[in-house]
């Protein structure tokens, strides 16, 4: 995934539940806090929960803004068509945002539009597929320019593979090229295998890919959270974990934080956010923002991902690793395309962030950066 400027950006970020507490006005502020870079904000279509007006989503968006994070703006309401007869259609979702089109433009840059959450259940799936396509122009002939997030179907799982298999035409049929998929990552993936099987498959045929919602726990079975966190880490894959506050109906487990207090973590959110391949050390603003646009995640300029654990995973001092059962470069090994060295230190040697760094009397290159091409 790029910003429009041809940088790099990988989403560290937590869900909000916006739609069932829009008094909790300082979520978003206290979730860029903790260093998230990504918001992903629950909103309502009307046709299940009550409708986010176009004034609202200005505000939503005003507040990402302010606090320098990208918003993931979804729709609710989708969550299991087929199966929950309460849920609503993605064609229905995409009326609700060409209503609320007014608030969207321009904001192109600092927007994702995830169109339905969830938006299929585990009846009739593979109707997934014509009804994303179908949404997807209908966003598109509207005149709705941004990046577009879209949902797998089994209640965001996908273990019937229907995203899996069809994400290249879904993609092709975008005439943006600019559609992103969103993998949920809860019972299904509770095994490394099956996390890094899935998210490599989207790697290694050039499909962004994107982990929408995880958890550490779950009522289908215990997520491999560890997993996740690190293959997507290695792999420069963005993801946001579920969520901030306020869940109930038996799932309390996976608030991050208590009764929405900041200062009040939870284990999951102590985890996912101080842990290991946390957003707190991976996490970097989007350059939209002034941010370095990668110090070492993601992919390094000859298509292959940076290693995670930088040069311990390089036992002959070569350059290239070996994580997650494929190549990777080590950040900062060797010399930039343009001839350049790479920073050792990576973005520490970058105070304005432009990508060039000055270590040992001379310039070098920030790997990742928007220098590094």
């Amino acid at each position: 995934m790029v910003e429009a400027n041809g940088n790099e950006f990988v989403m560290r970020g937590i869900n909000h539940a916006h739609t069932w507490y829009p008094e909790q006005t300082t979520a978003i502020a206290d979730i860029a806090a903790k260093g998230a870079n990504t918001v992903r904000v629950v909103l309502g279509s009307g046709d299940r929960w009550t409708k986010t007006s176009a004034s609202q989503v200005s505000g939503l968006i005003g507040q990402c803004k302010a606090n320098k994070v990208i918003c993931v703006l979804e729709v609710h309401d989708t969550t299991g068509y087929g199966e929950d007869g309460a849920a609503t259609t993605l064609d229905k979702a995409a009326d609700y945002w060409i209503s609320v089109k007014s608030a969207l433009e321009g904001q192109e840059d600092y927007v994702v539009v995830n169109i339905g959450n969830e938006p299929y259940g585990n009846t009739n799936a593979s109707a997934w597929t014509g009804a994303t396509k179908s949404a997807i122009s209908k966003l598109r002939s509207a005149g709705l320019n941004h990046a577009l997030m879209v949902d797998a179907p089994n209640w965001g799982q996908d273990w019937s593979g229907t995203m899996r298999a069809n994400a290249a035409s879904v993609f092709a049929s975008d005439p943006d090229r600019n559609t992103i998929f969103s993998i949920h990552m809860y019972g299904v993936y509770d095994t490394a295998a099956e996390v890094q099987d899935y998210l490599n498959h989207f790697v290694n045929n050039r499909l962004p890919i994107a982990v929408g919602e995880f958890g550490d726990a779950h009522s289908d079975g215990n997520p491999d959270e560890d997993a996740i966190m690190a293959t997507a880490q290695s792999l420069g894959v963005g993801y946001i974990g579920w969520s901030w506050s306020g869940n109930g109906s038996g799932v309390e487990y996976l608030d991050m934080a208590n009764g929405f207090d900041p200062n009040s973590l939870t284990s999951w959110g102590n985890r996912f956010i101080n842990g290991v391949n946390g957003i707190a050390a991976t996490s970097e603003a989007a350059s939209i923002y002034g941010g370095g646009g990668g110090t070492g995640s993601g992919t390094a300029p000859n298509g292959y991902p940076y290693c995670a654990n930088g040069s311990s995973s390089d036992p002959d001092g070569d350059g290239w690793g070996w994580e997650n059962n494929r190549s990777c470069v080590v950040p900062g090994s060797g010399t930039a395309p343009n001839g350049y060295p790479y920073c050792v230190s990576g973005s520490s040697s970058d105070p304005d962030g432009d990508g060039w760094g000055w270590e040992n009397s001379r310039s070098c290159v920030v790997a990742g950066s928007s220098a590094d091409s």
